[in-house]
């Protein structure tokens, strides 16, 4: 989103509109506002209403700049009490939805999200957003059931439309959640899978080179599930070479990184993880204070099992990180001594990371982490003799 949807030059008449903050949710001063704002997942949009600083839009996930703008008019028009453009029964059920979404009630959301769609006419304009928010509040609440009803229900509204994505990957998700064994499983999955593939293979879907690379994970969770390596492996080449050719396509260093992450995933599950090396050491030169670079290059080594490198970029990475995020930096770094049978210096960092949580801000500790931590730690201490 910040290196392409938000440097479009159609936002710029949105400037007179709104005010915009970003708030880096990982540093110490901004612990309050993260609880206070409910953040359960990255990256999550806001709009707040100037009076009472109550929030009236909730959107989690990417957006191209099509479905940004609607959100932010919609936004615009439920501040000050508002109502959502059209005053249909259904734009009123909305209305209440995303407000109750704003307030991070998901049970209540998704309860007037369903009403909406119930409600929704004939070429309702926010039908499939209302579809994607139900199904996003379904799965908070592990409704995943009636995701997958959902999902089966809406398909064929939203084929052929952006949304056709988000709703074949949420309910293949939820499909894929359901207890194995559970009746129509099986069937709901493959039938999901068809409809990823569809919208993958739409080149009409305006879909932003990172959305279609979320497509290629959930396809290759199908076929895992399956248990299908070969099939996995011809998806995750297919995907592989699908990312180099959008990152050839970056016009900056910053819109080549976005696709790191997926690019290191990708390499890593077709066996190669030594491709990601020179992208990762050009992505360490553009951002030299970044975290990511040399955390995700630990990771790479960690994959080729060269673990005096994996541990040099691990501490690149713990030189340069701060917050929440250290853990994750924590818990790559326990595994790379792992893998060099270094249990002595496993326990320790696993020590570590319980240190950081205990050092962070109440708003940012999470006491199911640390029982996660001390559990994962007693694993690897030996019994008193």
């Amino acid at each position: 989103m910040k290196a392409f949807v938000f440097t479009d030059q159609a936002l710029t008449s949105e400037a007179g509109r709104f005010v915009w903050l970003e708030i880096d949710t990982e540093k110490a001063k901004n612990a309050a506002i993260r609880k206070r704002l409910g953040i359960v997942a990255l990256p999550t949009f806001f709009v707040v209403d100037p009076a009472d600083e109550k929030i009236v839009m909730r959107v989690i996930g990417g957006m191209n700049i099509t479905q940004l703008q609607k959100m932010l008019a919609d936004g615009k028009a439920l501040t000050g009490g508002g109502a959502l453009a059209g005053g249909s029964s259904a734009d009123a059920a909305l209305a209440k939805a995303e407000r109750l979404n704003g307030e991070g009630d998901d049970a209540a959301a998704a309860s007037a999200y369903l009403e909406a769609v119930k409600l929704a006419p004939a070429s309702w304009p926010s039908y499939g957003r209302a579809v994607e928010s139900a199904l996003w509040s379904l799965s908070q609440i592990d409704s995943n059931a009636a995701a997958v009803a959902l999902a089966k229900e809406a398909w064929p509204r939203v084929d052929n439309t952006v949304s056709s994505a988000n709703v074949a990957t949420s309910g293949l998700g939820s499909a894929l959640a359901l207890p194995e064994g559970t009746p129509g499983r099986a069937e709901d999955v493959a039938m999901f899978e068809k409809e990823v593939r569809a919208a993958l293979d739409d080149p009409k879907l305006p879909l932003a080179g990172d959305d279609r690379s979320g497509l290629y994970i959930s396809l290759l969770d199908a076929r895992n599930d399956v248990k299908d390596s070969v099939g996995a492996h011809r998806v995750a080449e297919e995907w592989s070479k699908f990312l180099d050719g959008e990152a050839a396509k970056a016009k900056t260093p910053a819109e080549r990184m976005v696709f790191d992450s997926h690019r290191l995933a990708a390499y890593i599950e077709i066996g190669h993880p030594e491709k990601a090396i020179p992208m990762l050491e050009q992505s360490q030169k553009d951002a030299p204070d970044d975290y990511n670079p040399p955390a995700r290059l630990a990771a790479a080594y960690r994959a080729m099992k060269k673990w005096p490198e994996a541990i040099a970029a691990s501490d690149r990475a713990l030189q340069r990180v701060y917050g929440p995020r250290t853990l994750n930096v924590l818990n790559s770094r326990t595994e790379i001594y792992l893998g060099m049978q270094d249990t002595v210096s496993a326990r320790r960092t696993i020590q570590k990371a319980i240190a950081t949580v205990d050092g962070l801000p109440a708003e940012q500790r999470s006491d199911r982490t640390v029982a996660s931590l001390k559990k994962r730690l007693a694993t690897l201490t030996p019994a008193a003799q």
